[in-house]
């Protein structure tokens, strides 16, 4: 979650920290505190699905919860092979936790491949459950193995479980009308049982679940209940398992109220829904789809009933172009990318800010540069969303921190682009969008009001008594122009891409008057309202860790381990990137150190020391994947010592 309250139990690696025998238990049952389980597996394995289903049944358990879904880009990448390896890796607990943890404790590997891996990533004494169907000497060859691993030794520095979990699920599917290829199938709900029962998951959830999604196919649906129940069953009755463990509710972690797993993406959808319904606007989407943002379209086309439009467009260009339009229209308009796609919607987004129109564009950002990784996470669109336009183009940036502030950031950006009549972009990332959390679902009265006034009549007087609409009249605290509904009478105006004259929005090529409009463009967006940054700093430290974004989760956790370890740190993160909050230069300037890691080169440390001269020292990732607590606690400590 996102408390800043530092948590010894963070520290926790997983041990056992107590142990009791329910009565007419066959099989210990220890408590844990937390533990990290990846499943890994081929991409067409159903690992996604796997943890997804064991994730949602331990929210509804009750648990603290953080996820890493980690997929190949290609559509069906080749089987058995490295580059085609899928995992889901999972971290709950029973307090508060803020990443998807950085060493699995267990590893569901279903080939050979999944094993290689991610072997590396495991602590000695982790336990590996492994699919030994698929260990055959061709599958071993494939991946580069001399020796099968199961038997050479190598793994005995870990809890190794041997299950033919392929053999296990065609047998207890024996009495369905399947083919072998069909009951094969079926072995990730075998394995998602055995999981069930080893953490004491709940399992009508699943039930559910798979009696919906399969309810046009019967059979297949009654193989997969079937298979789920089967590897429950075998976790009960094998020797192989002789302990089960618990880890209780996170009944400390959360404020009352009522709680849901949520994505980043989901969260951003529920977010823009609304903030057009607390605008009492229509809400619109265009966008073409695009990794890792599509689910933002898939979700929204569900909600018609609240008034929500999408158009899945033919290209990037039409997309925004089409959502302008809608802004022009009266709605609130949303287009929805990634980093490849804000390339292409860059000139009609200088239009945006030229027409001075409210837009929200949503960057869930990915690895580049062109289409590079699009299924790996990074951070590295901020400078483009700062400039990446022809021309004095300001545009305010927001960005969210965990996959439940997808939905806060959303309205957020709403509110400043309603209110300034801007463009807004909100960067997200792939980690977030896929990422889950709990999220405390709201109360529609603790949601801001949104309301926007159109322009209804005139609001200028000319010298000689005349009543006239100008259409770039400016409101004197906000700068914002009026926004008039194309068919009110009267308040005809012209459009287009040309400078505008100030005030009549006529065309204009006098060179004072573009001095002005660009100036007072850039104005409107340094005067925008937003909150101070709020400083975590317990113990007066001199070393300040700045962050944006999803590194958020990561530094908090290196910051927890830190001062629980005895040193001093400060930490403050940033939501509003531009304007930057007025507080921030006085901030920076009373710590010694100011350390920024960043998912990019630098992009966040080269705008503080542009903007602050501030000698602020990077730390920086570009592989792909989110930072690991334990690697920030270690960087952040040097930086203390240097």
């Amino acid at each position: 979650m996102t408390s800043q309250v530092s948590s010894p139990a963070e520290q926790a690696d997983g041990t056992v920290v107590g142990e009791q025998r329910k009565p007419g238990d066959a099989k210990d049952v220890r408590r844990l505190d937390r533990v990290i389980i990846r499943f890994a597996g081929d991409s067409g394995d159903g690992m996604q699905l796997t943890g997804d289903r064991f994730t949602s049944e331990t929210a509804s358990f009750g648990n603290d919860l953080s996820t890493l879904p980690n997929f190949p880009a290609e559509i069906r990448a080749p089987a058995g092979t490295l580059p085609g390896v899928s995992s889901f890796q999972l971290h709950f607990a029973d307090h508060d936790i803020l990443t998807p943890g950085d060493a699995p404790n267990v590893l569901v590997a279903m080939n050979p491949a999944a094993l290689k891996a991610n072997i590396g990533d495991l602590p000695r004494g982790a336990e590996i459950i492994v699919n030994t169907d698929e260990f055959t000497k061709r599958a071993l060859q494939k991946v580069g193995y001399d020796s099968d691993p199961l038997h050479d030794g190598s793994l005995d520095g870990y809890h190794l479980h041997p299950v033919p979990l392929t053999t296990l699920t065609v047998e207890a599917l024996k009495e369905f009308d399947l083919t072998r290829k069909e009951a094969e199938r079926s072995k990730n709900m075998f394995a998602l049982g055995l999981l069930s029962w080893m953490y004491h998951r709940p399992t009508e959830g699943t039930e559910k679940f798979l009696k919906t999604k399969f309810a046009k196919k019967p059979e297949i649906m009654a193989a997969n209940i079937a298979a789920f129940r089967a590897g429950w069953n075998f976790g009960e009755t094998t020797e192989d398992f002789a302990v089960s463990y618990e880890v209780a509710p996170a009944a400390t972690a959360f404020p009352v109220g009522t709680y849901r797993n949520i994505s980043g993406n989901l969260a951003l959808a529920y977010g823009l829904i609304a903030a057009s319904r607390q605008a009492d606007l229509p809400l619109f989407l265009g966008s073409y789809p695009i990794t890792p943002a599509s689910d933002i379209l898939h979700e929204l086309s569900r909600h018609k009933n609240f008034g929500v439009r999408t158009f899945q467009a033919e290209d990037e260009i039409a997309g925004i172009g089409a959502a302008l339009g809608a802004a022009f229209g009266g709605s609130l308009a949303v287009t929805t990318t990634s980093g490849p796609g804000v390339a292409l919607k860059s000139e009609t987004i200088g239009l945006a800010v030229s027409l001075e129109l409210p837009l929200l564009v949503v960057d869930i950002q990915r690895g580049g540069p062109s289409t590079g990784l699009p299924t790996k996470t990074e951070q590295a669109d901020l400078l483009q969303a700062m400039y990446g336009r022809n021309g004095e183009a300001p545009v305010p940036v927001v960005a969210p921190r965990t996959p439940a502030d997808c939905f806060d950031a959303a309205l957020e950006a709403a509110r400043i682009a309603l209110t300034y009549r801007t463009p807004v972009m909100l960067l997200s990332d792939g980690y977030l969008a896929n990422g889950s959390e709990p999220w405390r679902i709201p109360e529609l009265e603790e949601l801001p009001d949104l309301t926007v006034r159109f322009a209804s009549g005139p609001n200028h007087t000319l010298d000689d008594g005349t009543e006239v609409f100008w259409p770039y009249k400016r409101d004197p605290q906000t700068l914002a122009r009026p926004w008039a509904i194309p068919g009110t009478p009267g308040l005809e105006h012209r459009i287009g891409g040309i400078e505008k004259q100030d005030g009549t929005g006529n065309i204009s090529y006098d060179p004072a008057n573009h001095d002005f409009m660009v100036r007072t463009r850039q104005a409107k967006i340094d005067g925008i309202d937003v909150p101070d940054i709020e400083v975590d700093d317990p113990h007066g430290a001199r070393t300040l860790v700045l962050g944006w974004g999803s590194t958020y989760g990561p530094i908090t956790a290196a910051v927890r381990r830190l001062r629980a370890a005895g040193e001093s740190i400060a930490q403050a993160h940033l939501r509003h990137l531009n304007p930057f909050p007025a507080n921030l230069g006085t901030v920076l300037k009373n710590y010694d150190k100011v350390v920024i890691p960043e998912m990019n080169l630098g992009q966040l440390a080269t705008l503080i020391r542009a903007t602050y001269l501030v000698d602020a020292h990077s730390y920086n990732q570009v592989n792909g994947m989110p930072f690991k607590a334990e690697q920030l606690a270690k960087a952040l400590k040097e930086a203390i010592d240097d």
